[in-house]
């Protein structure tokens, strides 16, 4: 079925394109009467056709059906202009002359900030990714992608998930939210991804450090926010289509999108699709326990997949209140190299070198539903903001169904099922009291309700509560100097289900005798949480440089596997055994920022140090469970120190150069593991970019060439099981390019990317494969193009 509404909705977005072809496309520039100068931001607006002018004056429609218009300009301070148009083929430049208008105004003070201004007077240490660097970046995932930015790393399963991984620290300490909501789903666990699509995103803050204030539990160590998108133009009409192949997994993607707006309702949607094959690695062989596996043409085997992702948003504008309700949907199928999955491939009879496309097992399957509505009502003095969201993620773990110790022959493959659903509300009401105060009132609730099945047994049925409310002041004491200062107090609740083998084991009693009974995993248990978080920044501004210093309180609820898991993990050969007394993490952490920017330089370097008063984690034991060693969550009190350094000059009109530099130091402080640094520390890191913008490359029009060397240090500081990593370096190159195809059309955006352009042989530290001696990707040739409409 799905295949079926791909095929159509394909059709219909070419369609669309060769329609604009066979339409025309008007263009024209606005300036004023009296001395010639361009007039940026001028409305040119016809019957269901607008645009506004650009800095040069410049403007264009697309997809102008043959006929006479009528446009109408208009500008602050000038006086409208209507003037009628032909369209139809030689049609000449319009130019448009607007005369100042007469009329004599009072004085008028205009306060207003740009975007930069307002993050700079923020005490947050935050990053806003833009569109343009998305696009530009693009890799096989989201957080792949921006993994290029200072202290933000990954976890990667494969060639198509990963995991988040701010400043050392993933999991459930990373909040990822998208639209306002928190995404949940199983992300707990070391082979789970992120599942949401990263076409169509056009705005991300990053927060490193904690921000339980703004966000709730789960966010101690920082945000991935994905934001809404920006309200479409009035009667516009606009999308595109994308596609991508890669050489290195055989990838085939397309994804295509419209967004439409009448007068106050308006649309938008989106539609993608991935197809990838086994992804190749430098190496003919991997050696793991003293087992040679041969590799097929260096493909990993069984690491292929798919992935489709619909979404549909609707919404209504007026003067004072937006909506917008927004459903998605991502469904995908990944299949896991199978000794890194518990899968003995030395035993199996499965033919893993049949074709570098098929999934066998073990695979995950996984569906993601959402439903998120974003309201905002202006009554004047208040701003009101109102986020509702549903979710229900699907995850089918799938493995060979072999018995383990007094377990029978499984009937079927599904060795785990989780079905979890999520309702979320928010709600924050910002207002000004005075003019030098910026006050926000809020409040968080989430209700999640997660049950299992399958044949194997990790973690219990649960139901988790959680609410909260903050709230904040931004002071302004003067001009350049602002203070940030928030408190937020929540609760929390989980209930945990019992559950019992669906087998019986052999009990040896005292007597002599034995007994054959159901064991019990998990117990029928309540358990209340309450913490408060905290925080106050300061932000100054002098001249061209920043000044930032934050301090904070955060805090984060156990989740159901740290509290009641009790069974063994076999895709990551353990038995994970939870503790029903454990207390909320807390954390306090120092931030500290300075930025600098002249017109052809620019510097920042963002320090921090963080204590952990009872950090948890999974701590390996002495003791074992038929030969498979037992790990027990504990706490322990943790130190962290590190930041980021970056920087940025302009040699030449057309050439640009960064660096980046990126390190943590972590220490246990107490608990079995003390003296030990945390699992998936990232080493010392840097980046080295240089881009390239060339006038004009034969056809291709504002030609970019951009190449990035990453140098990554060894990393010694371990926990065991973990093995010491060494360093290396690696080369990728992108051209990108905009190509005029097609006449009276929106110019194509091609992006062609050479990843590991040495095919260089190295281990990522914190890859979920680098567990058994897998190396990363080898070189891959990526070709997209965005065809705009």
């Amino acid at each position: 079925m799905f295949y079926k509404i791909l095929g159509v909705w394909l059709f219909s977005s070419l369609c669309s394109i060769a329609t604009a072809q066979e339409t025309f496309q008007v263009k024209g520039i606005v300036l004023h009467a009296k001395d010639l100068t361009p007039a940026q931001g001028a409305s040119i607006v016809g019957n269901n056709l607008f645009a506004v002018s650009t800095t040069t004056g410049a403007f264009s429609i697309n997809n102008v059906s043959k006929g006479t218009y009528t446009f109408t300009a208009s500008h602050i301070g000038c006086e409208p202009t209507t003037i009628s148009v032909d369209v139809g083929p030689n049609m000449k430049e319009i130019k448009i002359f607007l005369v100042e208008s007469t009329t004599v105004l009072d004085e008028v003070k205009v306060n207003g900030k740009t975007k930069n201004r307002e993050i700079q007077e923020i005490a947050i240490v935050s990053q806003t990714v833009s569109k343009e660097f998305l696009n530009s970046n693009r890799e096989n995932s989201l957080m792949q992608t921006l993994s290029k930015i200072p202290g933000v790393s990954t976890i990667n399963i494969g060639s198509g998930q990963s995991k988040p991984v701010i400043r050392g620290l993933g999991f459930n300490r990373i909040a990822v939210v998208q639209n306002g909501i928190k995404h949940e789903a199983q992300q707990w666990g070391n082979d789970h991804g992120l599942e949401i699509d990263q076409y169509g995103i056009e705005n991300i803050q990053i927060i490193k450090g904690p921000a339980s204030l703004l966000y709730g539990s789960d966010a101690i160590a920082g945000v991935v926010d994905i934001q809404p998108n920006k309200t479409p133009l009035p009667n516009s009409f606009g999308g595109e289509v994308n596609i991508l192949g890669e050489s290195n997994n055989d990838l085939l993607g397309v994804s295509a999108g419209i967004v439409s707006r009448k007068d106050k309702w308006f649309y938008r949607s989106r539609i993608t699709y991935r197809d990838y094959g086994d992804y190749k690695v430098p190496a003919d062989r991997i050696n793991y326990e003293n087992y040679i596996f041969e590799l097929h043409e260096n493909n990993l085997r069984n690491t292929a997949g798919n992935e489709a992702d619909a979404s549909l948003g609707i919404g209504y504008v007026t003067e004072g209140f937006k909506s917008e309700t927004v459903f998605s949907n991502v469904n995908a199928k990944n299949g896991f190299f199978a000794n890194a999955h518990g899968l003995e491939v030395r035993t199996s009879s499965i033919d893993y070198d049949s074709s570098n496309r098929d999934i066998d097992l073990p695979y995950h399957k996984v569906n993601h539903f959402k439903i998120t509505n974003n309201t905002t009502v202006n009554t004047g003095n208040h701003e009101l903001f109102f986020d509702f969201g549903y979710q229900n993620n699907n995850r089918e773990e799938h493995s060979e169904p072999v018995p383990h110790g007094y377990m029978p022959q499984p009937p079927n493959t599904k060795e785990r099922l989780f079905i979890k659903n999520t309702y979320s509300l928010n709600f924050r009401d910002a207002f000004k009291p005075t003019d030098q105060h910026d006050m926000v009132l809020g409040l968080n609730m989430e209700y999640q309700n997660n049950n299992i099945g399958g044949w194997g047994f990790l973690i219990p049925e649960y139901n988790r509560f959680t609410a909260g409310i903050f709230a904040y002041d931004q002071f302004e004491i003067n001009t350049d100097l602002h203070v940030l200062g928030g408190l937020r107090y929540d609760v929390g609740r989980v209930d945990t289900k019992a559950y019992f083998d669906w087998y019986p084991s052999t009990v040896n009693n005292e007597d002599g005798s034995t007994s054959y009974i159901y064991l019990q995993r998990s117990k029928n248990k309540t358990i209340d949480f309450g913490s408060l978080s905290a925080s106050l920044g300061l932000s100054y501004i002098q001249n061209k440089t920043s000044y930032k210093i934050n301090v904070g309180r955060s805090f984060r609820m156990p989740l159901a596997n740290e509290l009641a898991s009790d069974g063994v993990n076999y895709h990551m050969y353990r038995y994970e055994r939870g503790d029903l007394n454990l207390d909320p993490e807390v954390s306090y952490q120092l931030d500290l920022s300075f930025e600098h920017t002249e017109n052809s330089f620019s510097v920042g370097v963002s320090p921090f140090v963080n204590i952990f008063q009872n950090y948890i984690y999974l701590n390996p034991t002495s003791s074992y469970y038929e030969t498979i060693q037992i790990y027990e969550y504990t706490q322990a009190e943790v130190f962290r120190i590190g930041g980021e350094f970056n920087a940025s000059a302009t040699i030449t009109k057309n050439l640009q150069l960064d660096a980046s530099v990126e390190y943590v130091y972590s220490r246990q402080q107490s608990g079995p593991k003390e003296g030990f640094t945390l699992p998936f520390s990232p080493p010392l890191s840097g980046l080295l970019s240089a881009r390239y913008q060339f006038e004009k490359l034969l056809f291709f029009n504002q030609p970019q060439l951009i190449t990035d060397f990453r140098i990554t240090a060894a990393q010694e500081q371990i926990v065991p099981p973990e093995e010491k990593t060494d360093g290396y370096q690696v080369l990728n190159m992108s051209f990108l390019s905009e190509l005029d195809v097609f006449k009276n059309s929106l110019p194509l955006e091609m992006r062609v990317k050479l990843n590991n352009v040495f095919d260089t042989k190295y281990f990522n530290h914190t890859s979920f494969y680098r567990l058994i001696d897998v190396p990363e990707a080898g070189r891959n040739i990526s070709i997209s193009l965005t065809i705009p409409f």
